[in-house]
């Protein structure tokens, strides 16, 4: 029995056709055949250019962003010449350092972002140098602020491959001290810097490339770090949650994306507060739309500016003084003025000596503590009322008309029903240090946890330190604020900005993917946003219609076999009716000569 199997199909089409099992004559056979063979043809020519021209999405994405998280951990492959390099300098308030990131090439799509990561050296360390003081101590002494770089430029050069120099991109970006200086002393910084860098090294640099930025420009930065290693800028799978986005665009229909997360981070002297705002906003007054306009910041990070696929609405401010440290110090002024002014009125002695302390309710029970301010001395004992702190502290918010702030900063709404953020510094310390409780937020766990640890004695809670039952970076100035700082973070959260204490996606953290994600990564992912453009222009002169010719190409080349394959099947079909006409009329002499044959016999005597 003749059997014809299609190898060539692909597996879930595998199948064989057995001749004889068609139950139809040979002619009508062979026509069957060719039909199923034209048409398993075209099906798999549709398939190939499905795969050729339709999405690009595998179904292992997740699985790959992850085993990309873990190759950034790898040491860089320097001898790999595909690979791109950048340099950023945050120039801060204490010191400087330099961070060295490397990229593959662009994928070709134009609506993803480069596949930035920090380069890692042989021994899997990230490439990092810092160097002390500010570049601001050099406010008198401009020209040698060149030289003050050079530790850092020449360390970045020493990783960089010397042949990519010239086409690596160096920024040097100034922060809070630089901020803090006269515009003439800022502008003969950068100047310096402009004019001699670019004299002993060979990096990509120009005037655009070392600027002040604003704290505005920093939050935004550090929001687009995050959501950037959390993956939030890719297109969005089934299992995703994501947002109704509207763009400034005119006419621009609303675009569905995956969810970005906010960010809040509370540190010792300032907090700050990012995330996106995906709705337009209606404002109800112009200097309440001017007062708005300052804090919020709309730009596209995709590397075409008439696609909106990537561009986002952010609103990013920061409260000076409102950091944890901060928060204890205008507290603890503020004792001491009322203090004071109530033992003037009073004629009482609260405060002024040991035996008679000012009960703080933000302190441990039976701590005792002196505030030194001036000349003058307000000695403190702890009385541990969580509840108490929490009234005590938040007049400290300065909330003005249901805002942060004595002025009256403008807060952009928050769908709370479709939000994520993630906490730093304090909001982490906050619930791990001492509490144990980092990660997940949840206010009735966190409200009983801080309660119960303001409440326990200093002595228990010093011992607790010996027996090492907090975490290791926890110490002595930390149990001693632990409970004023937990008072503070919960009314910054819920008072503040305004969440609600069941907000369930809220998470506190350190690291991301056991990494500190730093605000350079932001900023050179919006440095260098139109990079991709150059090079899908490039491809293009080089590859676009070549791309389209080479895809009709293997179209046409697959179609000219497929009528190749028509034509031999022709060809062998009309060879096989001429067999089968030959036949036949071989048949029809035989039997004509046969009865030729016969009828002679018969006329035979």
């Amino acid at each position: 029995m003749a059997r014809i199997t299609f190898s060539c199909l692909p597996a879930s089409w595998y199948c064989s056709v057995s001749l004889l099992s068609l139950g139809c004559a040979p002619r009508q056979r062979l026509l069957l055949l060719l039909l199923l063979l034209i048409t398993s043809t075209l099906l798999f020519l549709g398939t190939y250019q499905r795969q050729l021209w339709g999405p690009q999405r595998r179904p292992g994405s997740r699985v790959n962003k992850y085993l990309s998280v873990a190759e950034s951990m790898e040491a860089t492959d320097v001898l790999n010449p595909a690979l791109n390099y950048g340099i950023v300098v945050d120039c801060g308030s204490s010191g400087s350092r330099v961070f060295v990131y490397y990229w593959p090439p662009h994928n070709g799509n134009p609506h993803t972002l480069l596949d930035i990561r920090q380069m890692r050296d042989h021994d899997h360390k990230p490439v990092v140098k810092k160097i002390k003081p500010g570049i601001s101590t050099l406010a008198k002494t401009p020209t040698r602020a060149s030289d003050y770089l050079h530790p850092l430029l020449s360390f970045a050069a020493a990783h960089v491959p010397k042949s990519k120099h010239k086409e690596t991109p160096l920024y040097i970006l100034c922060t809070a001290g630089m901020r803090l200086l006269p515009e003439s002393q800022q502008a003969a910084i950068l100047e310096d810097l402009v004019t001699d860098v670019p004299l002993e090294f060979d990096f990509l640099f120009s005037s655009s490339h070392a600027e002040v930025i604003s704290g505005k420009q920093e939050g935004v930065y550090a929001w687009i770090g995050i959501n950037f290693v959390l993956g939030r800028f890719d297109h969005a799978d089934e299992e995703d949650a994501t947002v109704e986005v509207t763009t400034g665009s005119q006419n621009q229909r609303p675009i569905s994306r995956r969810r970005t997360v906010g960010i809040m981070d509370m540190g010792g002297a300032s907090l700050q507060i990012a995330y996106e705002v995906p709705s337009a906003i209606t404002f109800n007054s112009p200097e309440e739309e001017e007062a708005g306009k300052s804090v919020l910041a709309e730009f596209n990070l995709g590397c075409d500016v008439e696609h909106t696929q990537h561009v986002y609405r952010v609103y990013v401010t920061t409260f000076l003084g409102f950091g944890g440290n901060m928060a204890r110090q205008r507290y603890e002024d503020q004792l001491v003025n009322k203090t004071l002014a109530k033992n003037r009125f009073l004629t009482a002695q609260t405060g002024l000596s040991e035996e008679k302390p000012y009960l703080d309710p933000c302190l441990p029970v039976g701590l005792s503590e002196s505030v030194v301010r001036g000349n003058h001395t307000l000695h403190l004992r702890g009385q541990g009322d969580w509840a108490r702190c929490q009234e005590a502290v938040q007049p400290f918010l300065g909330l003005h008309n249901g805002t942060m702030s004595p002025g009256g900063v403008y807060q952009a709404p928050i769908n709370f029903s479709n939000s994520e953020f993630y906490g730093f510094s304090e909001f982490y310390y906050c619930m791990e240090d001492v509490l144990r409780i980092g990660g997940q937020y949840d206010s009735d766990k966190y409200s009983r946890a801080a309660k119960d640890y303001c409440s326990t004695k200093w002595s228990t809670l010093k011992q607790r330190l010996d027996d090492q039952l907090f975490a290791q970076q926890a110490d002595i100035s930390r149990l001693k604020y632990q409970c004023f700082k937990s008072a503070w973070m919960y009314q910054v959260l819920h008072s503040g900005f305004r969440f609600p204490t069941d907000y369930p996606s809220l998470k506190t953290a350190q690291l991301v993917y056991d990494k500190e994600v730093q605000w350079t990564l932001g900023a050179i992912l919006f440095k260098t946003r139109f990079l991709p453009l150059r090079d899908l222009q490039q491809e293009t002169l080089r590859q676009s219609h070549p791309s389209w010719l080479r895809s009709s190409f293997v179209y046409n080349h697959h179609l000219f076999s497929l009528c190749i394959l028509v034509v031999v099947l022709a060809i062998l079909l009309y060879i096989l009716r001429l067999r089968r006409i030959h036949q036949r009329e071989q048949r029809q002499a035989e039997a004509l000569n046969l009865l030729w044959a016969e009828e002679g016999e018969a006329l035979l005597p």
